[in-house]
C-alpha cells in the first residue's frame, strides 16, 4: 500500500492538538471523570447482578431484595452520570466550539494578506465550521472517551482473569490483532477521508456563490448551468463517499466477526464450566457481561479509529490558517496633522508572476493637503498600488513612506490607524446601519454618525423611518447602489483620519450629489485625499494625477 502524502507528520499534527486543547482542558478533564465513574459503575452492575443471580439459585446466601435494591442504586448512579455528561457536551462542548471558531477568525483576519488569495471563501467557513467541529469533539469528546474505554477494558480483564484465567486470556488474544491490524485502516481511511472534506468544500465554494451572486446567474440565463455544475460536484462527492463507505463497511465486517467468534467462544467455554459444574449460573452470566465488556472496548475502539482519522483531516486542514505569517503588531503609529505619502523607486510582482512585474521602478510624492487622481488602463497596478499604501502587500524594492512636517515612517499595519479608505463596490454588512457606521468608530456618537452621514451626502438616513437602526439585508439589500456607497463613505469619515483614499468610491452617484460629495470631501484642505477614477468631474478637482501605465512583457 502507498504511504499517504501529507504536509505534516503525525508527531506535528498532535502537538498542534495538543497545544489547541488549552480552551477545551476542563471539558476534557470532566468528561474523563465521568467517563471513569461510569466504567466503576459499569462493572459493579456486573458484580451486582452475579450476586443477585447466585442468591436467588441459592448458590449464595443474602436477600434478594436487598441485592435488587443494590442494583437499582447503580442504574441510578448510571443515569446520573449520563445526564451530567449530556450536560457537559451541550453547555461546555458549544463554548469551546466558540472559542476556537474565534481565534481560528482572529488568526485569520490578522494575517498577512497575499494579494490573490489561493483559498475559496466557501473552503475557508467549511474549514471554520466543519473542522473546527471535529478538533473540539476529538479533544473533549474522543480522547476522555478513549480513557474510559481503555479503563473498561483493563477493568473488565482483571475482573475475568480472577475468575478464570483461560478465558480471560483467550478473549484478549484479539486485541493485538486488531492493533496490528489498524495502521493499515488508519491510513487508508485518513487518505479517504481527505478527498471527502475536499469534495464537500468544492460543493460549499459553488453553493455559496450560487447564492452571493444569483441576480448575476438569473440575468445570464444561468440556472440550469449552475445545477449542472452542482451536479456533476455532487456525484464526484457521492463517488467518493461510496469509496469511504464500502472500505469502512469491509473493515468493520471483518472486525465484528472476530468479535462473534470470540463471544461464542466465551459462551462454550462458560457453558461447558457450568455442565461440569464448576460454575454457577450468576457466574456464567457475569462471564458473559465481562466478555462483552472487554469486546465493547475494542469494538469501540475500530470507532475511534476514523474519529483519530477525522481529526486528522481536519487539524491539517485548519493547521493551514497558521502556516500564514500574522502581520506587524504592536502599538498604532499615529501621525499628527495632515499627512502625505511618498513612493521611493517601488516595485511590485505577484507571486504567481514574478517575472511580469504589475509596477516597476516607481517614484511619487502624495503631497499632505493635496488632492490626487491615480489614473490608468485596467490592469495598470492602481488597486496594487493601494494595496501597498495600505500595507496589505510590500514592494518587492524601494520604500513607502507615511509623512507629516515632523517625522516620516516606513508605512506597515500599523500606521493604517492613519488613513481613511473606502473600497471599491459595495462593501455593506447585514445589519443596521448604525452597526456599519460603529465599525467606522466604535465610540462614534448619533450626533457624530448623522454629522458624516451629512458630509457624505446621504442624509436620506435621517428621513428613513428607523434612521440609524433601520436594518438591512446582505450588500445593504433595502437601499439603492448610490445610497450604499454614500454609507460606505460616511463609515470611513467617522475615522477622522487626515489621509483619504477612495476606489472608484462615486462610482454609483449622480453627477449632482458626486460634484456636492466632492466639495464636502475636499473642503478646508484639511485631508491628502487620493481617488482611483475614470470620471472626469473627479478629475477637474484634483491637483495633479499619475497615470499608471500597463507594463508589458
Amino acid at each position: 500500500m502507498k504511504r499517504l502524502s501529507t504536509k505534516y507528520p503525525a508527531r506535528t499534527i498532535v502537538r498542534w492538538l495538543w497545544q489547541s486543547s488549552s480552551d477545551n482542558r476542563l471539558q476534557a478533564i470532566l468528561n474523563t471523570v465521568i467517563g471513569l465513574l461510569q466504567v466503576v459503575v459499569s462493572l459493579s452492575s456486573v458484580w451486582a447482578v452475579q450476586r443477585a443471580v447466585d442468591i436467588a439459585c441459592h448458590h449464595r446466601e443474602g436477600n434478594v431484595l436487598s441485592a435488587v435494591a443494590v442494583m437499582g442504586i447503580l442504574v441510578i448512579c448510571n443515569f446520573a452520570l449520563s445526564i451530567s455528561s449530556v450536560w457537559v457536551r451541550n453547555i461546555l462542548g458549544i463554548k469551546a466550539q466558540n472559542r476556537m471558531q474565534r481565534r481560528m477568525l482572529g488568526r485569520i483576519l490578522r494575517s498577512e494578506w497575499r494579494g490573490r488569495e489561493s483559498m475559496h471563501s466557501g473552503d475557508v467557513l467549511n474549514r471554520l465550521e466543519q473542522d473546527v467541529n471535529t478538533v473540539v469533539d476529538f479533544v473533549a469528546e474522543t480522547l476522555p472517551n478513549a480513557v474510559s474505554v481503555f479503563a473498561l477494558f483493563f477493568g473488565a480483564f482483571c475482573y475475568l482473569f480472577v475468575m478464570d484465567h483461560t478465558l480471560a486470556l483467550i478473549i484478549v488474544v484479539m486485541f493485538p490483532i486488531f492493533l496490528m491490524l489498524s495502521k493499515i485502516y488508519v491510513v487508508r481511511m485518513r487518505e479517504l477521508s481527505r478527498d471527502v472534506r475536499e469534495s464537500d468544500s468544492l460543493v460549499q465554494s459553488i453553493l455559496q456563490e450560487s447564492v452571493q451572486n444569483r441576480v448575476l446567474v438569473k440575468t445570464l440565463e444561468g440556472e440550469d448551468e449552475i445545477i449542472e455544475r452542482l451536479s456533476d460536484q455532487h456525484s464526484l462527492l457521492r463517488r467518493k463517499v461510496v469509496r469511504k463507505t464500502r472500505f469502512s463497511v469491509i473493515s468493520n465486517l471483518i472486525v465484528n466477526v472476530g468479535f462473534a467468534t470470540g463471544y461464542l467462544v466465551a459462551f462454550a467455554w462458560s457453558a461447558l464450566r457450568m455442565s461440569a459444574g464448576s460454575l454457577s449460573y450468576g457466574g456464567m452470566t457475569a462471564f458473559l457481561q465481562l466478555v462483552n465488556k472487554i469486546q465493547n472496548p475494542a469494538r469501540n475502539l475500530s470507532k475511534l479509529a476514523p474519529q483519530f482519522v477525522s481529526v486528522f483531516t481536519a487539524a491539517e486542514r485548519l493547521m493551514i490558517f497558521e502556516d500564514i505569517p500574522l502581520e506587524e503588531s504592536g502599538d498604532p503609529v499615529e501621525l499628527e496633522g495632515t499627512c502625505g505619502v511618498s513612493l521611493h523607486n517601488i516595485s511590485y510582482a505577484y507571486s504567481d508572476a514574478p517575472d511580469s512585474p504589475i509596477i516597476e521602478n516607481l517614484t511619487f510624492d502624495f503631497k499632505p493637503g493635496t488632492c490626487t487622481a491615480i489614473v490608468g488602463e485596467t490592469g495598470a497596478g492602481k488597486t496594487t498600488l493601494l494595496r501597498m499604501i495600505l500595507a496589505l502587500i510590500h514592494p518587492d524594492s524601494g520604500s513607502i513612506y507615511i509623512y507629516n512636517n515632523v517625522e516620516k515612517v516606513v508605512v506597515s499595519p500599523l500606521t493604517r490607524c492613519n488613513i481613511i479608505y473606502v473600497p471599491q463596490g459595495n462593501t455593506m454588512l447585514s445589519g443596521s446601519i448604525r452597526d456599519n457606521l460603529l465599525l467606522g468608530n466604535v465610540d462614534a456618537t448619533d450626533e457624530q454618525m448623522y454629522k458624516a452621514l451629512d458630509d457624505a451626502c446621504a442624509d436620506f438616513v435621517r428621513e428613513l423611518p428607523d434612521g440609524l437602526d433601520t436594518v438591512m439585508t446582505e450588500h445593504g439589500g433595502g437601499l439603492s447602489e448610490g445610497q450604499a456607497q454614500r454609507i460606505c463613505i460616511a463609515r470611513a469619515l467617522l475615522r477622522k483620519s487626515s489621509l483619504m483614499i477612495l476606489d472608484e468610491a462615486t462610482s454609483a452617484l449622480d453627477p449632482d450629489t458626486e460634484q456636492k460629495l466632492l466639495e464636502n470631501l475636499l473642503a478646508g484642505n484639511t485631508r491628502t485625499v487620493i481617488f482611483i477614477t475614470h470620471r472626469p468631474a473627479v478629475l477637474e478637482y484634483c491637483d495633479a494625477a499619475l497615470n499608471l501605465e500597463r507594463l508589458r512583457s
